[in-house]
């Protein structure tokens, strides 16, 4: 730790620099934000790394007075002036032409524009779209734990918390239509500039949401760990690198599976309270109103972002609009039809092959067999995500005769000999349905039938289909009559 008041970080004058005409267009890619904090990190190597990421903040203005009260003021965290021996700033080029200090207050200063686009934001490896502030936030909470002991139990929430507080008691003003989300479009995958909301937003958006669970899962880590010996550069690329094993286990330190690590650190009770904490940390104690409102949208946090699975969504994976505009289903459905893919018949472990997968097997449904769209409702990959077909609205092509009153979940792989990952699997058994019944697409008592059991096919797979028959939902025989004139 530098002692003193006075940090010498060659980021300084980043005002003067942001005061100057930029013009080249930045990609908002967490490889990007990863490459400029390793330079910003090789700039300062005298720098720990609570040191440097509290000067950024600092820097950017990320700080807010909920945000000092907790984490106390000290030289470290706040008051910190930034000065420089040679009186000058960082010229050096991102990517050849992005100024690096104002690639900073870019990538990490969020807001949304009054045409829905959410800034501070950047799109990962594996498809999932982050704010960097409340990740940072959430980090640099997690180091300042192992400098102070008497910080708070569960201090790296706070960041998500505060956000989640607020949106709450917006919802109560009748502002956003709903308490949290929405999730959005990027404008170019391969390079993503703006990302476009799908809905008016909450002040929880996906991506703010994202980067506070993403922001407590590595502040939870780095917390006991020795910051010495820790370069966060390396730790962020690790955790949003893309690409897996196929018989993996889940890593706390993986991004695509934040939703299951958010669980495993903490839990309703406790994250409801730092909610609680961050609204009361300026103010006095809510009524009960508020805290009505705090114990509704902690269940529905709960079942949007730690229940449901992540769904990557059409525009991420370069789907091809419908030929025609697709029929309406009327939820809630009473069955769920298990497929496995046969043809690409290897799984797919990241981002790049999943989505490939998809657009050829969309081209071939419409192309091929004459089909308005990709014909099933959902995809399963092995990457730890789920691809959005038609989705839980639009009526699929599936499972013939059976299209309306059921929804196609399909493995991507031949599944004949082999099983998809124990966690693929658990991505339908136990989120997927239970997302489905609790927002109301799938009945309570739902039937999961394997394609095999209703036309003449070995799909899903002997081995799939005999691990299906041992699922909970599962039923031997077949009630529904066959049904004609579906359209496709």
């Amino acid at each position: 730790m530098i002692p003193g008041a006075l940090w010498i970080i060659t980021l300084s004058g980043i005002c003067l620099c942001i005061q100057s005409k930029v013009t080249a267009v930045h990609l908002m890619t967490m490889e990007n934000f990863v490459a400029a904090f390793q330079r910003l990190e090789d700039l300062n190597p005298t720098l720990t790394p609570l040191d440097l990421l509290a000067s950024l903040l600092s820097t950017v203005s990320q700080r807010d007075n909920m945000t000092c009260s907790i984490i106390g003021s000290s030289d470290n965290t706040t008051d910190v002036h930034y000065t420089d021996s040679n009186n000058t700033f960082i010229t050096e080029n991102l990517s050849g032409n992005i100024n690096l200090c104002w690639f900073f207050n870019q990538a990490i200063h969020h807001f949304i524009t009054d045409d829905r686009e959410e800034r501070g934001i950047v799109l990962t490896p594996d498809g999932t779209t982050v704010a960097l502030s409340p990740l940072l936030l959430g980090v640099e909470m997690g180091l300042q734990a192992t400098k102070d002991v008497t910080q708070p139990h569960g201090i790296y929430l706070l960041p998500l918390a505060k956000t989640l507080g607020l949106s709450f008691l917006q919802f109560q003003n009748s502002t956003p239509p709903e308490r949290l989300g929405p999730d959005g479009c990027w404008d170019n995958i391969s390079s993503p500039v703006v990302f476009t909301l799908s809905e008016e937003p909450s002040l929880a958006t996906d991506a703010v949401v994202h980067g506070g669970m993403d922001g407590a899962i590595i502040g939870r880590h780095l917390s006991v760990v020795n910051d010495s010996e820790v370069k966060l550069s390396e730790v962020l690329s690790s955790y949003y690198s893309d690409g897996i094993e196929l018989d993996h286990g889940v890593s706390h330190l993986k991004g695509r599976y934040r939703r299951q690590n958010f669980q495993d650190i903490t839990n309703a009770s406790l994250l409801q309270k730092k909610v609680a904490d961050a609204l009361n940390s300026n103010r006095r104690r809510e009524n009960a109103a508020e805290e009505s409102l705090i114990e509704e949208g902690m269940r529905e946090f709960a079942l949007r972002y730690m229940d449901c699975p992540t769904i990557i969504p059409r525009c991420v994976w370069g789907a091809a609009p419908p030929r025609v505009p697709l029929s309406s289903l009327s939820p809630p459905l009473q069955f769920l039809y298990i497929h496995h893919t046969s043809t690409p018949s290897k799984p797919c472990l990241n981002l790049q092959k999943c989505s490939q997968n998809m657009r050829e097997m969309q081209r071939f449904h419409q192309k091929d067999r004459g089909w308005y769209d990709i014909g099933y409702s959902f995809v399963i990959g092995s990457d730890g995500y789920v691809y959005e077909g038609r989705g839980w609205m639009s009526q699929g092509a599936h499972t013939r005769g059976r299209n309306l009153v059921g929804y196609g979940v399909a493995f991507i792989g031949d599944y004949t000999s082999q099983l998809p990952s124990r966690y693929t699997m658990e991505l339908v058994r136990h989120h997927l349905v239970k997302c489905g019944v609790s927002k109301g697409f799938l009945q309570k008592n739902f039937t999961m039938l394997g394609h095999r059991q209703v036309v003449n096919t070995s799909c899903p797979g002997d081995s799939l289909y005999s691990e299906i028959k041992t699922w909970k939902q599962y039923k031997d025989t077949d009630p529904l009559k066959y049904q004609r004139g579906e359209p496709v």
